[in-house]
């Protein structure tokens, strides 16, 4: 919301420039705002928005999936955001994940993690989503092939063009790849 940012940042939308976005879920009406200031900025909300299940939020998953689920909505109404699914495994989003004793399998992953990504991909449609490793920061959590066969778990619903999308398509589009 920063005046000074937004200069700074009309300048790179000037220059065809994607913004890469990382931010908690309570900032997701200042994205959408920036989305909709500059509706030409080709934005990507990295991490699913940022729903935070630790420190003040830890204990509220619920209270803050409800707010998180409404950001979303209202961002995904901006046509020049995509999104990255992932990132999840972070200690901050407080699944636990990183303090048991075993890994989790990938279909533990998918089961918890599936509200989120599916939430992401009905409100922003395949076309402007992405699965993101966020590797090797989710590394705390699970390994590399856990993660991607939770991310094909999770995308098993959808056709096969939308998991084209999911998968590739969508991030070869956004960074002209």
């Amino acid at each position: 919301m920063d005046a000074t940012f937004r200069q700074g940042f009309e300048k790179l939308v000037g220059l065809g420039m994607s913004f890469d976005c990382w931010l908690y879920h309570t900032q997701l009406d200042e994205v959408a705002d920036l989305a909709r200031t500059f509706p030409n900025a080709n934005i990507i909300l990295d991490h699913v928005g940022g729903p935070m299940g630790s420190g003040a939020y830890s204990g509220k998953r619920s209270e803050v999936f409800k707010v998180w689920k409404a950001g979303i909505e209202g961002i995904a109404a901006t046509p020049n955001v995509s999104c990255k699914l992932g990132g999840l495994g972070m200690k901050m989003f407080g699944f636990g994940f990183d303090a048991r004793n075993t890994p989790p399998t990938s279909a533990e992953l998918a089961a918890v993690w599936a509200p989120y990504i599916e939430t992401c991909i009905e409100a922003f449609g395949p076309d402007r989503c992405m699965f993101e490793s966020n590797f090797p920061v989710d590394q705390v959590s699970c390994s590399y092939p856990v993660l991607w066969n939770a991310f094909k778990r999770i995308a098993a619903q959808y056709s096969e063009t939308e998991k084209t999308a999911l998968f590739s398509g969508t991030a070869q589009r956004v960074y002209a790849l």
